[in-house]
């Protein structure tokens, strides 16, 4: 939690971020990433100074908990003074002890993005899903938080101006923002109206500036014409380090290129033949490409 210090900005963590979107829709399949097309409603978690603060807690942690289908988990929340936003027990359940940074005491507004995590948390847990590294596991947390609905409240959470910031979780405030607009991309969903925080509207704003480069990325149609032209040099000459696409022979010797599927990132193999349409089998997408 970044608390009146200096806030992190960009897109440091991209690659995990994306490798997170992929290794959700491999262990929950599309079919239950559709599941999650509605998010968490503001008026579900609103936290007002008068309500008691362990029974809004309380009701809060329900809220998401029901979001993320675990009907059976039981969250008891508790507040501590610790240099963290939150903290939980991942045992065997159906009960998980969540601690919660004793600054929520008085900032209430912000109980549910701290829930939010946590509860993701758990949600990762029983699913057996985790990344090889802690660093790895938090930004796989974020990532799943906000792609499945609960994370427009850790982008809502930030703030920044002259003299103090706040920001929870471990992806950027952009990076927020690019995850949430490739969730706003995916279920035609605007979370903006939502947001009480202008550095949040901001965040998203650059954050889905940066996914729709992913839909104009060669050899899709979506490609501009710089992008077209220097993917035909480089099909030609060879593919200089970093594009996002590669050519290699298939079996019979005929040309294919792969490139990340831009909902999923899964990788996809397609012919070099011109007009291609082809289907990212994880995601169900359908890509026309100009190969």
């Amino acid at each position: 939690m970044a608390n009146g210090g200096p806030v992190e900005h960009g897109y440091p963590h991209l690659e995990t971020v994306r490798a997170a979107i992929t290794a959700l829709y491999k262990r929950l399949s599309y079919d239950t990433v559709q599941t999650f097309s509605t998010s968490v409603a503001p008026a579900d978690v609103a936290f007002s100074d008068v309500d008691d603060l362990h029974l809004g807690a309380q009701r809060v942690a329900r809220e998401i908990v029901r979001h993320f289908r675990l009907p059976d988990a039981r969250l008891i929340v508790g507040f501590r003074d610790m240099t963290h936003a939150a903290n939980v027990e991942l045992a065997a359940g159906p009960e998980y002890f969540v601690e919660l940074n004793d600054r929520f005491r008085t900032h209430r507004r912000d109980i549910g993005a701290a829930l939010a995590h946590e509860v993701t948390h758990v949600y990762l847990h029983r699913l057996d899903l985790a990344f090889p590294t802690t660093a790895e596991n938090e930004i796989l947390t974020d990532t799943t938080t906000t792609y499945l609905g609960a994370g427009w409240l850790l982008l809502d959470a930030f703030r920044e101006d002259g003299v103090s910031s706040q920001k929870l979780g471990y992806l950027t405030p952009e990076e927020f923002g690019y995850v949430l607009a490739k969730r706003s991309l995916l279920f035609h969903e605007d979370p903006s109206v939502w947001f009480t925080s202008p550095q949040a509207y901001t965040a998203y704003a650059k954050g889905m500036d940066r996914a729709r480069r992913d839909q104009q990325q060669p050899p899709l149609t979506g490609a501009g014409w710089a992008g077209r032209r220097r993917y035909a040099h480089d099909r030609r000459h060879g593919v200089p380090p970093g594009a996002p696409y590669a050519f290699s022979p298939d079996p019979a010797g005929h040309l294919r290129v792969s490139f990340p599927c831009p909902t999923c990132h899964q990788r996809i193999r397609v012919p070099v033949r011109g007009r291609v349409r082809a289907r990212c089998g994880l995601c169900r997408t359908v890509l026309e490409c100009d190969t």
